[in-house]
């Protein structure tokens, strides 16, 4: 089969690689239907050193499943299923708890043998726990957003979740990428009464407004702060969604949120150190976030995407087949494209 291999930063290749092929009994095997490129695999494409064997690539996928092992019991071949972006058997102390990122059995697409999910099939460990099944259908439109909830649409969620939004509450999101986006409508479906989006990019703020930001700043840093303290009667906003991972917006997100607020970080920090010191402790500010674990969100958010409430797919502004996923790269790189869809 034909898969994507990162071999370092800008080295992003298609190859034919083994078809996958069930190992445990509580694999299955997924004929992909639809797979995408994250914000995050922009990551190792600007600065994974070089490699001379490269490693498999991409974490949200739908598929159709060809096969499933004698220990599969929730899925059989032919059903349409949603694969988050970590694997998890469902069962652990950790999943009980609404953390599958911290399966005690799970894992990374990508990593230590199992397949990468920007290829024409995977091999899913712990099927019964990791996979959601879906109604079929052949909306384009439909199975985009059913492919958000394997990762930015819950992301989204977790960064508003986390940061406690409420009906009636002002909420900042810092970033116009599909994560902030998909934050934006986290938080207008969990009644934020006014939702500031910064990022400065017009047709992507346009998207969020559409989604449900009443207010765009386009400023950054000090006069981004400046900015959006004056829209808030020099309060700040209650909650504070960080979805870029970088030192200078948490920054941001901490000079924004109101006393007694919460940051909520989602984007995959970018470095080591930031300002958690006095002034945070003696505004009573949380911070908060982290990894998302979408297996458990799914549920909640699967309903109001099937019936068209929400259309979390509209952050897909490109589509490509596997052999274009290099290309796609680039653009997404160079701000072209603000999420690649692959259609095998």
């Amino acid at each position: 089969m034909r898969a994507t291999v990162i071999y370092g930063a800008g080295d992003v290749r298609v190859e034919t690689v083994p078809d996958p092929k069930l190992v445990e009994p509580t694999d299955a095997v997924l004929r992909v239907v639809r797979s995408c490129i994250c914000g995050s695999d922009l990551w190792p494409y600007a600065d994974m050193a070089p490699s001379e064997h490269g490693r498999r690539i991409g974490h949200e996928f739908l598929g159709i499943v060809e096969e499933a092992g004698a220990g599969v019991t929730s899925v059989k071949k032919g059903d349409l299923v949603i694969a988050p972006f970590v694997y998890s058997d469902n069962t652990c102390q950790f999943c009980r708890e609404g953390l599958q990122t911290s399966c005690v059995h799970g894992g990374f697409w990508g990593a230590k043998g199992v397949d990468g999910g920007q290829g024409e099939a995977v091999r899913v460990p712990q099927a019964d726990g990791t996979l959601v099944k879906v109604p079929h259908t052949d909306d384009d439109a439909l199975l985009a957003s059913l492919l958000t909830l394997s990762d930015v649409f819950p992301t989204g969620h977790h960064a508003a979740t986390k940061a406690r939004v409420s009906p009636g509450q002002n909420v900042t999101v810092i970033g116009d990428g599909a994560v902030g986006l998909s934050a934006v409508l986290a938080a207008k479906r969990l009644g934020a009464e006014r939702i500031v989006l910064m990022g400065r990019h017009q047709a992507r703020t346009d998207l969020g407004r559409e989604f449900g930001a009443t207010d765009v700043v386009a400023e950054r840093g000090e006069e981004g702060i400046e900015k959006l303290r004056e829209l808030t009667n020099g309060e700040g906003t209650h909650a504070v969604l960080e979805c870029v991972g970088t030192k200078p917006a948490f920054e941001m997100a901490v000079g924004v949120v109101r006393a007694g607020g919460a940051v909520s970080r989602v984007g995959v920090p970018q470095y080591e150190e930031g300002p958690i010191g006095p002034a945070l402790f003696r505004r009573n500010i949380t911070v908060t976030g982290g990894v998302a674990p979408a297996r458990h969100y799914i549920p909640e958010l699967l309903p109001d995407v099937l019936e068209g409430k929400y259309q979390p797919g509209k952050v897909f502004d490109r589509t490509i087949d596997v052999e274009g996923v290099p290309g796609g790269y680039r653009a997404m790189a160079d701000r072209e494209a603000l999420k690649v869809l692959i259609k095998p």
